[in-house]
């Protein structure tokens, strides 16, 4: 269902915040709702959340679950988004290719043509209710993500409360940072407190998609969310219920506000006092 639609001056890019409930370790399931809902909308990509295609809280089943980005369930997400015409952004737990059993907590974008893309979390979640370390072993580096002649930053839930992550990719360019999240309600004053924050410092597009019910012990609110490149939100999925909207994002909002509070470009100027060698 399209539960809202909101659209500026000159868009560009349509976006789906795919809020919605997935199951622990039912990989087929996912894909199913990952179809529905791309069958259903009219857009450019599809945002799903943190985690997606195996539910968020699978412990342990982590290490059967995983599997590589040449493995089934990219190919059958791949031909979802070729049959549709849209690219694709969901989360998974992916084995390293490098080193055997090792998992990432991983970002795919998987476009129409069959390319895939892949950021891993940088910052793992370890206290408190998050256990992430025990699974998953971190990124080495930001990926900059391209889909559509856009940049985009991808980020995984606690990477969000890193500035330096997403002011690095607006250094890179990016117009667009996307955050895929599995945030329980504990989180949710924190985040919604972030996220126009990172907006505004990077004079970007901040966009945010949260899992939503309930996984074992944990509940997951919802909220999801985009602040606009001067921190407006301007569009809020539902609290605690599956919802799925549309947002238009306007490349002519980044040049104005970029214009308007040059936050990027002093970003230059301030590394070249911040890290350069101390006087002597």
């Amino acid at each position: 269902m399209i539960c809202a639609q909101f659209y500026f001056r000159i868009g560009k890019m349509k976006i789906v915040l795919a809020q919605v409930p997935s199951c622990v370790a039912d990989k087929a399931e996912n894909i199913r709702r990952i179809e529905k809902v791309v069958g259903k909308v009219d857009a450019d990509l599809v945002v799903f959340s943190e985690m997606f295609l195996t539910g968020y809280m699978c412990r342990d089943l982590f290490f059967k679950v995983a599997e590589g980005t040449e493995g089934e369930s990219v190919r059958k997400i791949e031909r979802i988004a070729e049959e549709h015409g849209c690219g694709i952004i969901f989360g998974m737990p992916v084995l390293d290719d490098r080193v055997t059993s090792l998992v990432m907590n991983s970002a795919i974008l998987i476009s129409p043509d069959g390319s895939v893309q892949r950021y891993d979390k940088l910052s793992l979640a370890n206290f408190g209710p998050f256990e992430e370390k025990l699974y998953f072993c971190p990124g080495s580096a930001p990926k900059l993500f391209e889909f559509n002649h856009v940049k985009i930053g991808p980020i995984i839930c606690y990477d969000i409360f890193f500035p330096e992550i997403s002011k690095y990719y607006a250094t890179l360019g990016a117009e667009i940072i996307i955050c895929i999240a599995a945030s329980p309600s504990t989180s949710k004053p924190y985040f919604e407190r972030v996220i126009p924050a990172r907006a505004i410092e990077n004079t970007t597009y901040i966009v945010y998609v949260n899992q939503v019910g309930t996984q074992l012990n944990q509940v997951f609110f919802g909220g999801s969310q985009v602040a606009n490149p001067r921190g407006d939100i301007v569009v809020r999925n539902k609290y605690y219920e599956e919802d799925v909207t549309i947002v238009e994002i306007d490349p002519a909002e980044i040049r104005l506000a970029r214009q308007m509070r040059p936050t990027v470009r002093n970003t230059f100027e301030l590394s070249n006092i911040l890290y350069s060698p101390l006087p002597e």
